[in-house]
Order: structure tokens, then C-alpha cells, then sequence
């Protein structure tokens, strides 16, 4: 799954060099993010004093130039991560076809694995990594943001805490986190088993398109009800964690705000501040929240491995030479 794109000199190219130009598109924008965190301070400082109106529109120019780099770097990030997911499928399926064709016995669900898992397999990688990369940059950018803003910040009980709205954007994304790990632990063996049941449907269908002979109607019927129990079982665990999460999503979203209510109403604050303060400690708890935020693609992405490992043990590991296989370029 790896080795067949990241080891490989025929893929090195777009391997390293793709990876480092991705990387330097996320760096771009979570700096863009960074700078219109400051932009929200001196913006909503300006809406409340309400009196200069050219300083307003100076703003909204502003704006403009932090905002239009910003869209045209997430354009070019998404369309060429599309161009690098495919080329990592593709050097996955060059790699397995050639041990496929070679192979004697009838591996179940075969078609599947080598037309949908690997394309899954890559594009769900490539998803997470950047994701989980873009989470960590966030975090570097915007604690010792937040960390400043929780001196200007009086929260009872915690004003002698340095550092304070770190301490709670943390602790809650850890605390949920656990949370999501009881509430969906049965996710991954549910997706897996589902998509076992779906091969086997499959398998049939495609037989009967090309041949009518093979059609069955009642085993089809036998096979497609046999779905049932596992597809509500795995709608009856993802609606239990989808409540989690809404709830969890929500209350983050006022949680900021209820902790700076009094230092506003008091004076102490500006509006400005409590906006810019607000867009980082999301900045932050998103970044400590990646796994919660993601729980259903890893969900979904850790089954596919499941059966590519087992798609490759019977294909490649009890291959009796291995390497006499040509390996297709």
C-alpha cells in the first residue's frame, strides 16, 4: 500500500516533490488564517466605535488580500491533491495487478479491493495526513496566540492560570476525544463486515450482468436482505456518535464566548478582542479536536486497510514465488 508509491524511483518524483508542494499550500494558508485572526480585532474594534467610515473600507481592502490568496491556495491545494491521490492509485494497482493475474485460486471480493479500496485507501491517506498536518500547523500558530489573549481574559476561578483558554481547549478536545472513542468503537468492525456483505452482492450482480443463466432471485434476495441487520446496526452506532458530535460542536462554539462574557460586559475587553479571541481558541480546540472531527473518514478509512492487509496476504504473502511476478510499469 506504501511501498509501491513511496519506494519506488518511478514515483519519486511526484512522491517528494507533490508531498513538499502540498505542504507548502498548507503552510500558506494557515498563515492567511493567522494574519485574518489579527485582521478581526481592529475590524470589530472599528464596528463598534462606529465613527470611521474610511477606516471600515481600508479594512474591507484589507480583507481582500488576505482572503483571495487564501481561496486560490485552497483551489490549488484541493485540485492537485486530486492529481496525487490518483497517482497513488494508480502505482497501488500497477503493484497488485501483476500478482492478481498470476494468482491461481479465486480471492474473494478481488475486483473491489483492486478498483475501490485502493482508490479509498489512497485518497483517505492523503485526506487524513494533510488534514492532520494542517491541525498541527494550526496549533503552532495559534496557542501562543491564545496564550496572550487568556492574559487580557478574566475567568473565574482560573485567572491565576496562566495560559487559561490553552488549558480549556485542550482539556475538552481530550476529554471528547475519549468520549468518541466509547461511543464509536464498534464503527470500524461494523464498516468492515458491511463492505464484506457488499463484495458478495456485488460478486453476484456483475456475474448475472454478463451472464442471465447465473441470475438467482432468490439467493439474490437471500444476500441483499442479509445486509440488513448490519446496515442498521451501523445507522443505529453512527446516529448514537452524529448526537455526540453536534452536541460536542455546539457547545464549543458559545463555550468562548460564555468564559469572556464578564470581562466584555465589564469593560475590559473590546468587542474586537473578544472576536479575534474567539476565532483562536476554534483555531485551537479544532486542532486538538482533528480525530473527533474526522472519527467517521478514520472510521471508514481504518476497514479499508483491514482489507487490503487481507487482500495482500492472499495475493502477495502466500504467493509461492513472488518474485518471479513481472511487475507491470
Amino acid at each position: 500500500m506504501l511501498k509501491s508509491f513511496f519506494l519506488t524511483k518511478q514515483w519519486a518524483l511526484w512522491v517528494w516533490d507533490g508531498l513538499l508542494l502540498l505542504f507548502a499550500l498548507v503552510v500558506f494558508q494557515v498563515e492567511m488564517t493567522v494574519k485574518l485572526n489579527e485582521w478581526y480585532k481592529t475590524f470589530y474594534d472599528i464596528l463598534q466605535a462606529a465613527k470611521d467610515a474610511n477606516a471600515f473600507w481600508q479594512k474591507m481592502v484589507e480583507f481582500l488580500y488576505i482572503a483571495i490568496p487564501y481561496i486560490f491556495a485552497a483551489i490549488a491545494s484541493s485540485y492537485f491533491a486530486r492529481h496525487y491521490t490518483f497517482r497513488w492509485r494508480q502505482a497501488i494497482t500497477f503493484y497488485y495487478l501483476p500478482y492478481w493475474s498470476a494468482h491461481s485460486g479465486n480471492i474473494e471480493g478481488a475486483s473491489q479491493r483492486i478498483q475501490e479500496d485502493t482508490f479509498q485507501f489512497a485518497s483517505s491517506l492523503e485526506s487524513l495526513g494533510l488534514g492532520f498536518f494542517r491541525s498541527l500547523l494550526t496549533l503552532i500558530a495559534f496557542i501562543p496566540i491564545l496564550w496572550m489573549l487568556s492574559k487580557q481574559i478574566t475567568i473565574p476561578w482560573l485567572e491565576h492560570i496562566p495560559g487559561s483558554l490553552v488549558w480549556i481547549a485542550m482539556l475538552t478536545s481530550l476529554g471528547a476525544m475519549l468520549i468518541s472513542f466509547v461511543v464509536g468503537i464498534k464503527l470500524p468492525g461494523l464498516e468492515y463486515k458491511n463492505q464484506l456483505v457488499e463484495a458478495t452482492y456485488r460478486k453476484h450482480l456483475v456475474y448475472s450482468e454478463d451472464d442471465k443463466n447465473y441470475t438467482d432471485l432468490p439467493v439474490m434476495a437471500e444476500l441483499f436482505l442479509g445486509m440488513r441487520p448490519n446496515y442498521f446496526r451501523l445507522f443505529n452506532h453512527y446516529t448514537y456518535f452524529n448526537l455526540w458530535s453536534n452536541i460536542y460542536a455546539q457547545v464549543m462554539i458559545v463555550l468562548p464566548y460564555l468564559m469572556m462574557a464578564p470581562s466584555l460586559f465589564s469593560g475590559v475587553i473590546t468587542l474586537g478582542v473578544i472576536t479575534q479571541t474567539g476565532n483562536a481558541f476554534g483555531k485551537v480546540n479544532d486542532g486538538f479536536s482533528f480525530f473527533i472531527d474526522r472519527w467517521t473518514e478514520i472510521t471508514k478509512f481504518l476497514s479499508v486497510i483491514k482489507r487490503l492487509r487481507e487482500f495482500e496476504s492472499h495475493l502477495i504473502l502466500n504467493h509461492p514465488d513472488p518474485e518471479s511476478v513481472v511487475k507491470y510499469q
